[in-house]
C-alpha cells in the first residue's frame, strides 16, 4: 500500500465506485509529463489515504497518434461505459488537444474512441472535461491555452451523443484575466508581459442549484484554485468569479467529489513542481452554494 506522500501525480481525478466501496484515482502519472508519454495508471483505495497500485489503464499502441504530453485524464460514466478525456500532443497537428478513450471497466484497458483530437484542430487546447446539461446533451469544457492566446480561455463545445466528435462551434465562457484574483506573468519565450493561465476546468452542481466551474491559474506566480459561477445555471453562462481562490498554497487543477460518507472533498496536486507533485484532499463545507475549507 502507498500513502499520498509516496505518489507522484498531477491533475488527480477521483471516481468513487459506490458498488464496491473503492476510490479510483487517475491523473498524469508519467514521471516526466513534459516529455515522451508512457500512458496512464490508476490507484485504488478505500480511505483516500492508502492506495494499491499503480495499475496501468492505458498504454498506446504503435499506431496511436501521440507520443508525448499525456496529461490530465478524467474518467466519466456515460451510457453504461467509462470514457476517459485526456490531453495529448498530436504529432500530425503539432498541437495539444483533448481526445476521448473508452473502456467497459474502471481499470481499463482504455482504447481510442474519438478519431484523435476532438478540440479545434488549429487551437492549442488542453484539460477537456465532460458536462451533461439539463437536457441531457453532452459538452466538452476545455482550456484554450495561454501559449496561443496569451489570456487563457475556458470554452465549451457541444459533443455528439456518442462522444466521438464535436457537434458545434466552441463558445467562450471567460478569459483568465476576468477573475479578480488571477495575476499575469512574463514568460522568457513570449513577448507579452500579460500572460494569464487557465487550467483544469471541472463542473459541479451545488445543492442550491448553482452551477460552479473550478479552474486553476496563478497568483503572483503561485498555482491556485478558483471558482466561477454561472449566473443562469447554464453552461453558456454568463460566469461570475469568486473574489478569492479557494486554495492558493501552490496547488491546483482540482475537482470535487463526495465521499462514501457524503462529505465534500476537493482534490488537487501540490506543489506544482515536478517531481514533487502529490495528491491533496481538502475537506469542504457547502452553504447556499458557497464553498468553505474545513480546518482539520
Amino acid at each position: 500500500m502507498l500513502t499520498n506522500k509516496e505518489i507522484q501525480i498531477r491533475d488527480p481525478f477521483i471516481f468513487p465506485d459506490h458498488e464496491n466501496g473503492k476510490y479510483y484515482m487517475f491523473g498524469s502519472t508519467d514521471k516526466n509529463i513534459w516529455g515522451s508519454g508512457t500512458g496512464f495508471d490508476v490507484y485504488i483505495g478505500e480511505d483516500l489515504a492508502h492506495w494499491e497500485g499503480p495499475f496501468p489503464v492505458f498504454r498506446p499502441k504503435d499506431n496511436f497518434f501521440s507520443n508525448e504530453n499525456y496529461w490530465a485524464p478524467e474518467v466519466h460514466q456515460y451510457q453504461g461505459l467509462f470514457y476517459m478525456f485526456a490531453t495529448f500532443f498530436s504529432e500530425e497537428l503539432q498541437r495539444r488537444g483533448t481526445a476521448i478513450l473508452v473502456s467497459d471497466s474502471l481499470t481499463g484497458p482504455f482504447e481510442p474512441h474519438s478519431d484523435g483530437i476532438v478540440t479545434p484542430k488549429d487551437w492549442e487546447s488542453l484539460d477537456g472535461t465532460l458536462y451533461i446539461d439539463e437536457e441531457g446533451k453532452p459538452w466538452m469544457v476545455f482550456c484554450h491555452e495561454w501559449v496561443q492566446v496569451e489570456d487563457g480561455e475556458v470554452c465549451a463545445m457541444p459533443l455528439s451523443e456518442d462522444l466521438k466528435e464535436c457537434a458545434g462551434e466552441p463558445q467562450l465562457l471567460f478569459c483568465a484575466s476576468e477573475a479578480p484574483w488571477a495575476t499575469s506573468f512574463k514568460h522568457r519565450a513570449r513577448k507579452s508581459e500579460h500572460n494569464y493561465v487557465t487550467d483544469g476546468p471541472f463542473l459541479y452542481r451545488a445543492s442550491n442549484g448553482e452551477l460552479l466551474l473550478l479552474w486553476a491559474s496563478f497568483v503572483n506566480n503561485v498555482y491556485a484554485q478558483g471558482i466561477a459561477r454561472s449566473t443562469t445555471g447554464k453552461i453558456t453562462g454568463p460566469w461570475k468569479h469568486d473574489d478569492k481562490p479557494i486554495y492558493q498554497d501552490d496547488g491546483g487543477h482540482g475537482m470535487l467529489f463526495k465521499t462514501f460518507d457524503e462529505e465534500l472533498r476537493l482534490t488537487l496536486h501540490s506543489p506544482n513542481k515536478t517531481p514533487l507533485e502529490r495528491p491533496i484532499f481538502v475537506k469542504l463545507e457547502e452553504e447556499d452554494g458557497a464553498l468553505h475549507v474545513v480546518k482539520e
